[in-house]
């Protein structure tokens, strides 16, 4: 699995790559973690406020921090 947490650096998209890395681990998924902080390519994505989530190419969340609960049901269901 293919994760890229989306943001410029800001405290949320800090709190979500923590929140995803811990999910990941305690459900033992094999996944790549990246960040994407350049402006142009956020831009690229489609997302116009971060933080933001893509899984596998996907947006699969923008413009809020999800709770721990929420990013469980997003890694299994992808």
């Amino acid at each position: 699995m293919d994760i890229t947490i989306v943001g410029t650096g800001c405290m949320k998209c800090k709190k979500l790559e923590e929140i995803v890395r811990e999910v990941a681990a305690e459900q033992g998924v094999d996944a790549s973690i990246n960040k994407m902080t350049d402006i142009k390519e956020i831009a690229q994505t489609g997302i116009l406020m971060t933080p933001g989530l893509i899984i596998d190419g996907k947006v699969k969340l923008a413009g809020k921090l999800p709770s721990k609960e929420e990013v469980e049901k997003i890694l299994k269901s992808s």
